[in-house]
């Protein structure tokens, strides 16, 4: 069952040196329970793409839907379904990871107490409960990671877009977040990630798509 498709996406941002085309006639089509890698060179338009899938962006033309809800027509029934982890951290670095985790989820209308039971349970999977009480200002960058990742999946998504997760992070973070990531991918999660790693790819990914001048 395709999950997540894409037909002829076009957006063009203006800039001082004129017009630049960031998709162009895009199509894409994602498996249900597959990792879609999504390789190319930075300005190819990926995160343009991501952030036309998770409602944050509207192109000039083309169409797309997530899990079978239109992304264009009805956004607010799309975000309920995503989880969404981009290329730098979404975390408040004053408050404690618990307390990301919780607000995440009050955010998403779930409940105080829902959102304070799943924090635990996330905090305990990505390994953060001896930390889940100190400040994000003193996490390390593989940590942040971690909480950002562990918000993304605060309400069960069953799709997940993964914007470059991994930049900036050193050889041992990298491994660690591959392995957060394998888990995920085994409980049948459709992700789509984008990357500019080949070994990335190879180890996460079911099928890969490259991207360039956004075609």
């Amino acid at each position: 069952m395709t999950f997540i498709t894409a037909q002829e996406l076009r957006k063009t941002y203006q800039t001082k040196t004129g017009p630049v085309r960031a998709l162009d006639g895009l199509n894409l089509s994602v498996e249900q329970g597959t990792v879609r890698g999504m390789l190319g060179p930075n300005g190819a338009g990926k995160t343009t793409f991501v952030k036309v899938l998770t409602t944050l962006l509207r192109p000039e033309s083309g169409r797309a839907s997530v899990a079978g809800v239109d992304v264009l027509a009805d956004p607010a029934k799309v975000r309920p379904l995503i989880g969404t982890s981009g290329q730098y951290a979404a975390v408040d670095e004053v408050l404690t990871a618990r307390e990301n985790l919780v607000l995440v989820g009050r955010l998403y209308r779930i409940g105080t107490r829902q959102a304070k039971r799943r924090a635990e349970e996330l905090l305990e999977a990505f390994d953060l409960t001896e930390a889940a009480d100190r400040p994000l200002k003193g996490f390390s960058g593989g940590m942040r990671r971690r909480v950002d990742l562990a918000g993304a999946l605060v309400i069960n998504p069953p799709v997940l877009f993964l914007d470059e997760p991994t930049t900036g992070l050193d050889p041992q973070a990298r491994r660690n977040l591959w392995d957060l990531i394998k888990e995920i991918r085994d409980e049948g999660i459709t992700i789509l990630l984008t990357t500019h790693y080949m070994d990335e790819a190879e180890l996460l990914c079911d099928r890969l798509a490259i991207m360039d001048n956004g075609k």
